[in-house]
């Protein structure tokens, strides 16, 4: 059994006492026992009071010993199972905290980034690259058709095509990388230090893997494919002017026929 500091405190508080007592009783013992043949009969009565003075403190300190050991220490056992409890609860509480946390920044279905974690990163990062002078990526992806496979095949299927295209997004980009899905069909990833070059080759490439996913809905397999917008951050737009000269370049990919990338 493990036992509180409190608790340990607490025996080594009554052991003391204990000793002490042992060393009363011992002395106590002693001096009834050789005072008659070690002093003075004129000494005897000053002895004898002292003797009655060492049994005294003596049957204070066992009495201390029995209200610390019937009173006290179940008080202090209480305590320490209310701060146990406190303690568990508190914990549970913050790890509850963190789960709603999580979750209230998750997309539920994909376990990507939701569009409150997106747009608050997004800010962050123009923030933190406005200071470094380095350019900052921005990628939005609408999967093409989408309604007419959720129309077509149910939703259960089109939840799963969401979730491929997902793992997909993540399995493609770097840890810093910010992928969210910012609803429905329409994905985003923000791409830190990543100029106009490198985010097209980088865009080309998850747009040909998302072309090759396969999702099986009874015996047919779907083929789905992306149109994807890019836009490098310029040093002075804000989040969403940032985020509107993408989503521009998405609708341009879609005009243009969809299943492309435009910058």
């Amino acid at each position: 059994m493990r036992f509180h500091k409190a608790e340990s405190a607490f025996f080594v508080f009554i052991a003391l006492v204990l000793g002490a007592g042992v060393l009363l009783f011992f002395a106590y013992g002693i001096l009834r026992t050789d005072a008659n043949t070690i002093l003075p009969l004129y000494e005897l009565e000053a002895v004898s009071e002292f003797a009655q003075l060492l049994f005294t403190t003596g049957v204070l300190l066992a009495t201390a010993i029995v209200f610390g050991i019937f009173f006290i220490y179940p008080l202090i056992r209480i305590q320490v199972r209310e701060e146990g409890k406190l303690r568990a609860m508190t914990e549970s509480l913050s790890a509850r905290s963190q789960s709603l946390e999580h979750a209230a920044l998750t997309d539920g279905l994909t376990g990507t980034q939701n569009r409150r974690f997106f747009d608050d990163a997004l800010r962050e990062y123009l923030l933190e690259f406005r200071r470094i002078e380095k350019p900052v990526g921005l990628m939005v992806l609408d999967l093409d058709h989408f309604k007419l496979v959720n129309d077509t095949h149910g939703h259960g299927v089109g939840d799963e095509v969401l979730r491929q295209v997902a793992r997909c997004l993540k399995d493609m980009t770097r840890y810093h990388d910010v992928v969210a899905r910012l609803g429905g069909e329409e994905f985003a990833i923000v791409a830190p230090n990543m100029n106009q070059d490198a985010l097209v080759k980088l865009a080309e490439r998850i747009r040909g893997a998302i072309s090759v996913l396969g999702v099986e809905a009874g015996n047919i397999r779907l083929k789905i494919t992306a149109s994807v917008g890019l836009a490098v951050w310029d040093g002075r737009e804000t989040a969403d002017e940032f985020y509107r000269r993408a989503d521009k370049m998405l609708y341009q990919a879609k005009r243009l026929g969809r299943n492309r990338v435009c910058a």
